[in-house]
Formats: C-alpha cells, sequence, structure tokens
C-alpha cells in the first residue's frame, strides 16, 4: 500500500489530494484548493499538504510519496516531480476512464492532448500564452461586465445573439469586448461570443493531434465553465465530429490527481526493484 500527495502549482491556484493505492485499487482521501493572489506559495503548499493530512487523519510520516506538478518543481519536500500534460492525462482519465484526449485549460493558456487507455501521453498542443482562451483572460471579461466568474456559463447559455470576438490575442480581445460593452451589447451575447471564439480554437487543437472521436475530458480551472462546455460540444457537433465533451466537478484537481498517482506508481515500481535480487559480482 502507497500513501501519496499530489500538488498541482498553477499560475493562479494551489491543488492539492491526498491518494491511498494499492494495486489498481485507488482510494481518493482528501483534498484541497487556494488560489494563491500575493501569498507565498511555498508557504501555501505546506498548508495544503498539513490540511489534506489532517482530513484524512494521517500524519508526514506515513506518506510514501509527495509528487508535485505544473510550477512546483523547485517545491521543497517534494519526493519528484511530473510534467502537467502526464498528470493531466492520467487525472482525466481517472475522472472519466472513456477520456481518450483532454482538453486542459488554465488560467495562461490552452492545451490539447490526446491519451490511450492507461492515460499515457500520444501528443499534445498548445495555445500560446497571450491567446485570448484562458482562465486570466475571461478573469478579465468578467471585471468589464460586472459579474462574477461563477455567473459566466449560465449567462452564456441565455444568448440568443452571440457577439464573435475574432482576435486570437488577448489584449485585443478585451479592447472588441470594452467596446461591445459601450455598445449596449447584453453581457450574455458578448460572454457567448467569446466562447465559441475559444471552443473554434480548442477544436482546431484538437484536430491537429488528429483527435476524431471519443470522449474529450475537460480539465484545469474552466472545465467549470458550463457555458464553454456547452459552446464546445455544439461546434463539434456542427462539425459532425465524433467526439463527446466531458467535464467534471472535479476536474480542477486533475494535475493533482495524476500527479499522485503517478507518484504511488513509481514509488511501487522503486520498492518492487529494491527487492529484486542483486546480480552477483564475477
Amino acid at each position: 500500500m502507497t500513501v501519496s500527495i499530489g500538488v498541482d502549482v498553477g499560475s493562479g491556484v494551489v491543488k492539492t489530494a491526498l491518494f491511498r493505492v494499492e494495486g489498481e485499487k485507488s482510494e481518493w482521501l482528501s483534498r484541497w484548493d487556494a488560489r494563491i493572489r500575493q501569498r507565498n506559495t511555498f508557504a501555501l503548499v505546506e498548508e495544503s499538504m498539513q490540511s489534506v493530512l489532517d482530513s484524512a487523519g494521517l500524519v508526514r510520516e506515513e506518506v510514501d510519496y509527495v509528487a508535485t506538478t505544473g510550477e512546483g518543481e523547485s517545491l521543497p519536500g517534494a519526493t519528484g516531480h511530473f510534467y502537467s500534460m502526464t498528470t493531466h492525462a492520467r487525472g482525466a482519465l481517472y475522472l472519466n476512464s472513456e477520456a481518450r484526449a483532454v482538453l486542459d485549460i488554465g488560467a495562461l493558456h490552452g492545451r490539447a492532448i490526446s491519451i490511450d487507455g492507461k492515460g499515457k501521453v500520444l501528443t499534445y498542443r498548445m495555445t500560446s500564452q497571450c491567446a485570448s482562451g484562458s482562465g486570466q483572460f475571461l478573469e478579465n471579461i468578467s471585471r468589464y461586465l460586472g459579474i462574477s466568474q461563477d455567473e459566466i456559463g449560465a449567462l452564456s447559455q441565455q444568448s440568443r445573439n452571440p457577439e464573435m470576438v475574432s482576435s486570437i490575442c488577448a489584449v485585443l480581445a478585451e479592447t472588441d469586448v470594452i467596446n461591445m460593452v459601450s455598445r449596449s451589447i447584453p453581457p450574455s451575447d458578448i460572454l457567448r461570443g467569446i466562447h465559441e471564439s475559444m471552443a473554434e480554437r480548442l477544436i482546431k487543437l484538437l484536430r491537429s493531434i488528429d483527435v476524431k472521436q471519443g470522449v474529450v475530458m475537460m480539465t484545469g480551472g474552466l472545465a467549470l465553465d458550463t457555458g464553454l462546455v456547452k459552446a464546445i460540444q455544439d461546434s463539434m457537433d456542427l462539425q459532425k465530429m465524433r467526439t463527446r465533451v466531458d467535464s467534471h466537478p472535479d476536474s480542477l484537481f486533475a494535475g493533482a490527481i495524476g500527479a499522485a498517482l503517478w507518484g504511488a506508481f513509481r514509488h511501487e515500481k522503486m520498492r518492487t526493484c529494491d527487492r529484486l535480487p542483486k546480480a552477483s559480482s564475477i
């Protein structure tokens, strides 16, 4: 049995997951997340690990592996680090065993990942960092519109006449939105237009890595944006793609889940190697 912690340090949020793994069986014991804002990242990670341990009634000495991902490579006390596309792939598969592709949409970028049935990354493609298809972009737009981020998805789905945002540059796209507000275009139409523009670019990413069928699992901060999820599925249907986009209430934790599970897997492999008989010297 292995107890592992996965810590996903994103651009805006720290996500932590605690697992107990034994063979093919895994039990998610506890989770924790918090926005970084101006807080010290190292201190926040330490707080997160203590929180998940307290929630599960465990102590640090009972943890076999601490795996980091995202921007957590230099965090003290970590056992190992995994690339974020690897952890999001494994986390997506944990949340939906039918997933064969992932759309990871975080604060600064979007990424399409093709995976196999074991969560192995086959290929991937990313948007540029300045693209108007990220969590930070939508956060800025919500401020311009005077709404909370939690309202974005529902408002978008109320649109009757979407106003498209054509620019791929976040700065120019934000300027377009300011102009739309000055023209008294309803927030719902602005948001639906943004979602449709984002969906178009994300689907191009999927096509570029040859994703043509199966379940596409959404992870990252925008996975719970119901308006974006619907816009992506609508666009897939319009293009007659044999794919279905899916999200999960715990999609935010996909990176942390994957880190914990890969950490447990690595720990088991290391322990098995230690048990193997040593070759005798000649």
